[in-house]
């Protein structure tokens, strides 16, 4: 190990489940003798951290590749890893195409990090995309306890067992785990005295958590027991694990945030059954209608594919039925993606013009539903959890109990503070208030 210590740069594509990964890769490197850096010039290791949800995620990371090839000629001692998704998937694609790479994990063991980088420092490549049995998780038990944000990713559960038919995620993160209760009481725990004030607990199908007795909302209930931490939310959830405890934990739990994203894909039953949802746009409905039963002002979210393989004007109208059936505050949507080797990828595509009017009408819609929803809270008080100085002097950003982005002015320092907040301008992806008390 170098008196000096290295400088690692990680760069994160993709979801929340990433930017916690590339954390506790950070971590795993760190005992190698790496801090991260924010400058990729002056690095001496680069993590490309990857996702390979949608094509151009992956070829971002080739473009991003292709640039570090002038810093590795004039740097030969220079290492370069992608990890991630893509690596899972295309590990040995990834280094005939790019040999410059010395190091490819996947995302089930980045826990090795460290005797794969003892590897490339000695001149040897390093690849690594099996599942393995030992639980990485349970390898990086311990945190350092160095200063945090006010806010923190919380990973509980990985993969999934759905097999969605566009999807490459069970191909790539493996079968649903979950990690036991207990442990990961011990590292929220460790959070909160590191100064995290909320947490969002992860996982690819989140609510099918079972590595605790009540499932994901009997987590809640124990994370919500740690005195220090004030907030929880979760993500990314599927509707069929939404079971009755969980619904009734939003209208219970105080600390459980009334904010629920919660993918639907599609509005037409004839689309959802050739996507694999093993649910219906009518169950989907009166989903969110006991939902709202539990917590009236819960914001809801989605995600939206248009254009799947067999795609009619009657069925994106059936979404857009559903879109203005359920209102939601905010969505993201997508023209749809083939992956290799999931079941859709042999379909014949919906032309990519067709795709194109689809997209723009859908995010009409959702925009204005957004653009409504922001424009509602104008005049309302919220609470606000404040996570760092906005771009003017004295502007102070945080996030609404419903995760809206919201900016005050003050004079003294919010950061980490939950302070009452009138709202009062709307614009498109923020809110503009005024602190309410001392």
């Amino acid at each position: 190990m170098t008196d000096q210590p290295r400088k690692l740069f990680i760069k994160t594509y993709g979801c929340q489940m990433n930017v916690y990964d590339s954390e506790r890769m950070a971590e795993a490197l760190g005992g190698q003798g790496y801090e991260q850096t924010q400058d990729v010039s002056e690095a001496d290791m680069v993590l490309f951290n990857t996702c390979h949800i949608r094509e151009k995620a992956a070829e971002k990371l080739y473009s991003d590749l292709g640039r570090l090839k002038g810093q590795k000629a004039m740097n030969p001692d220079l290492k370069i890893g992608v990890t991630g998704c893509v690596a899972q998937a295309e590990g040995e694609e990834i280094v005939r195409r790019m040999p410059m790479v010395d190091l490819v994990v996947g995302p089930q063991s980045y826990h090795r990090l460290p005797q794969m980088e003892q590897a490339v420092r000695a001149g040897g490549r390093a690849i690594d995309t099996e599942f393995p049995e030992d639980d990485k998780f349970e390898t990086l038990r311990s945190r350092p306890r160095m200063a945090r944000g006010p806010t923190a990713f919380l990973t509980v559960q990985e993969g999934c067992d759905k097999f969605c038919a566009f999807c490459v995620v069970p191909y790539t993160r493996g079968a649903e785990v979950s990690r036991p209760a207990e442990r990961i009481e011990t590292e929220a725990r460790g959070l909160v005295e590191a100064g995290v004030r909320e947490i969002t607990l992860l996982g690819q199908n989140v609510n099918a958590y079972h590595g605790g007795e009540g499932g994901l909302a009997g987590l809640i209930s124990r994370l919500a027991r740690i005195d220090g931490l004030d907030r929880i939310r979760y993500t990314t959830s599927h509707p069929n694990d939404m079971d009755e405890a969980l619904i009734a934990a939003h209208g219970e739990e105080p600390k459980l945030m009334p904010y629920l994203h919660l993918p639907v894909q599609s509005g037409s039953d004839r689309i959802l059954k050739a996507m694999n949802r093993k649910h219906t746009a009518e169950s989907y409905l009166r989903l969110i209608e006991r939902i709202r039963a539990a917590r009236p002002d819960i914001l809801m979210t989605s995600d939206f594919i248009v254009g799947f393989p067999g795609e009619t004007e009657d069925d994106f109208q059936a979404t857009l039925d559903l879109v203005a059936e359920v209102g939601y505050g905010a969505a993201y949507s997508f023209k749809y993606s083939a992956r290799p080797g999931t079941p859709a990828a042999e379909r014949e595509t919906v032309p990519v013009d067709v795709m194109d009017d689809r997209l723009q009408r859908l995010q009409a819609l959702l925009s204005a539903q957004q653009t409504a929803a922001q424009e509602a809270m104008v005049g309302q008080v919220t609470t606000v959890l404040f996570e760092k100085p906005g771009r003017r002097p004295g502007q102070w950003g945080g996030k609404s109990e419903h995760l809206h982005a919201v900016h005050v002015t003050a004079a003294d320092d919010l950061r980490g503070q939950i302070r009452r907040v009138r709202i009062t301008e709307a614009a498109p992806h923020s809110l503009g208030g005024e602190l309410i008390g001392s």
